[in-house]
């Protein structure tokens, strides 16, 4: 009981370090700040030394503490890496899966799947981040993200899930009433729906045709940082997106949307499982990366026998 009492303690002081705050600390880990006053107060009594300087305006490290929190952060991590080997030999899943998701895939397509998960391993459990924010893994407090897009920070680690077509889509009603662009120059005279990305409208859209890239400047009406909005208002028949086929897998098989100029090509994307470093590689992310990699290719396999992506476009 010492010894769990100490390491949440531990766990308490480190968090406090980092967000320079009793409160704050107190409210990212869902306890009582009197619970994590009481933690600090342990530790610097074990030790015999204040680890904080504390004012009635601020809270900052003690030249102790400073010394001692990196010293601190390495033996936790030390006995997590213990710990997870030890489940890895005895295939033992359990803890918290703690996962960043954008918001189309993250709430449409990936959760479902986590659920079904979930039912096989009830020793694990889930805190799922939905945003297409750029994510930090520290402030936001997750362990893994599923993003589009190969990770551009050397710091990072990830594993590839697969390579995912991008398609432009309308649905019937739409193209009922506005009629289908033969090409890109009649493309443009329709009304196009937009990703926002970090307050830049993506209205530049790329294609390849015949093995050259052809780039195609659209005016629309509508414009959102959340993909899934984007996906709704495509739906709904307000003009054409240019989506993911995995966003936009049901719809694709139900006939809600309809991929248009089959012959010229968005750009494709890869999905990347990615952690913020080697050592946060637990068995639940293997597991997790797996089980990603087997859904995905049989979500493109069905949009491939349905004849709605050509099979030399994804991975074997």
């Amino acid at each position: 009981m010492v010894e769990y009492m100490l390491l949440n303690d531990l766990h308490v002081i480190l968090k406090v370090a980092e967000l320079r705050s009793i409160t704050a600390a107190a409210n990212s880990l869902d306890m009582q700040i009197a619970t994590a006053s009481a933690a600090i107060k342990r530790v610097e009594k074990s030790l015999g030394i204040e680890l904080f300087i504390r004012t009635t305006r601020q809270l900052r490290l003690s030249p102790a503490g400073e010394r001692y929190m990196p010293q601190c952060q390495q033996a936790l991590t030390l006995l997590e890496s213990a710990k997870l080997n030890l489940q890895a030999d005895h295939e033992v899943l359990s803890g918290e899966i703690r996962i960043a998701l954008s918001s189309d895939l993250g709430r449409n397509v990936i959760t479902p799947w986590i659920d079904a998960l979930l039912l096989d391993h009830p020793e694990v459990k889930l805190r799922s981040n939905i945003s297409d924010s750029n994510i930090d893994f520290y402030r936001d407090s997750v362990d893994m993200a599923l993003r589009y897009g190969c990770p551009t920070d050397a710091s990072m680690y990830g594993f590839k899930i697969c390579t995912v077509p991008r398609l432009v889509c309308a649905s019937p009603d739409y193209l009922a009433q506005h009629g289908i662009p033969a090409d890109l120059n009649d493309l443009k005279q329709h009304n196009g729906l937009f990703y926002q990305l970090a307050d830049i409208v993506q209205n530049d859209w790329q294609f390849t045709q015949n093995g050259q890239n052809v780039k195609v400047k659209l005016s629309g009406n509508r414009a959102s940082n959340d993909g899934d909005l984007v996906r709704r208002w495509c739906v709904s028949g307000q003009g054409f997106a240019i989506k993911s086929c995995l966003d936009m897998a049901d719809d694709l098989l139900k006939g809600n949307v309809i991929d248009i100029l089959p012959s010229y090509q968005p750009k494709a994307t890869e999905l990347w499982l990615v952690c913020p470093s080697r050592q946060s590689i637990t068995p639940t992310v293997r597991l997790l990366r797996d089980y990603f990699r087997e859904k995905t290719q049989q979500v493109l396999q069905r949009l491939v026998k349905q004849g709605i992506l050509d099979k030399s476009n994804i991975d074997e």
